[in-house]
């Protein structure tokens, strides 16, 4: 994997800085691609780096047309070759809204992020991944899609989006073997989350069959793998890492 490229959307801190991180332990570049905060972006490159990876931050907003044929140009010249693997792990606010309290904007603003960017950042790095005929899509979900949370059908209508949409590229882009697949994450505390223990989340561990919470190097793991050759005939598939909280659903 020392000759591929990954791009991590939103990998300056949480769940993707874990991805990112683990990914370049395999010998893959990694973009850290970052909205705002590009203090945290250059610090996650600088571990990379410690640690013998090579990383690079790159600023963009992946709702927009223009940042992304930047970000992507970008990490072409970077580099001097395309992007090979594309985690699709970027989301922005995500407010828990009555149906009484929600309108289609809060929709929009969750489908920009979860559709919206994925679609535009495959549009760009698609190409070179059919001349290559190898790619990797890595799409982020969640599992509210199985448990349909109340109060927070804005997030989980575009999650849902995502595995009908995985399975779509699946299809399409098998033939040029680019695999396109999605991870589902349980409840994994990060930054934005605070401070989460695992009393304070007991009501949650209760239900699960592993009794404890997700660990953002859980999915990481799970990213890492469908990353690589081992995982060469496995697409169109939405896999669960959540402990066991949906097997039977």
């Amino acid at each position: 994997m020392s000759k591929k490229v990954a791009l991590v959307t939103g990998s300056s801190k949480g769940l993707g800085k874990v991805i990112a991180q683990k990914l370049a332990e395999s010998g893959i570049k990694v973009i850290i691609n970052y909205s705002s905060n590009q203090e945290k972006a250059e610090a996650v490159v600088r571990d990379i780096q410690e640690l013998g990876g090579e990383a690079v931050a790159i600023q963009a907003d992946i709702t927009d047309q223009k940042d992304v044929e930047k970000l992507v140009t970008v990490s072409r010249e970077t580099f001097q070759q395309p992007i090979d693997i594309l985690v699709n792990n970027a989301t922005g606010q995500q407010p828990e809204l009555s149906l009484e309290e929600v309108t289609w904007e809060d929709y929009l603003d969750q489908l920009h992020f979860t559709v919206k960017a994925p679609l535009l950042l495959l549009k760009e790095v698609m190409k070179p991944m059919k001349e290559n005929q190898w790619g990797r899509i890595i799409n982020i979900g969640s599992e509210v899609v199985e448990l349909g949370n109340s109060d927070f059908s804005n997030y989980v209508t575009a999650k849902s989006a995502v595995i009908g949409m995985t399975r779509s590229w699946a299809n399409e882009l098998g033939k040029h073997d680019i695999t396109v697949n999605a991870v589902h994450p349980g409840f994994t505390p990060v930054e934005r989350h605070g401070e989460v223990t695992e009393t304070s989340a007991g009501s949650y561990i209760k239900g699960l069959p592993l009794n404890r919470l997700g660990k953002p190097e859980d999915i990481a793991y799970m990213v890492r793998f469908l990353a690589s050759d081992e995982a060469n005939f496995i697409t169109g598939q939405n896999i669960n890492v959540n402990g066991g909280n949906t097997f039977g659903v």
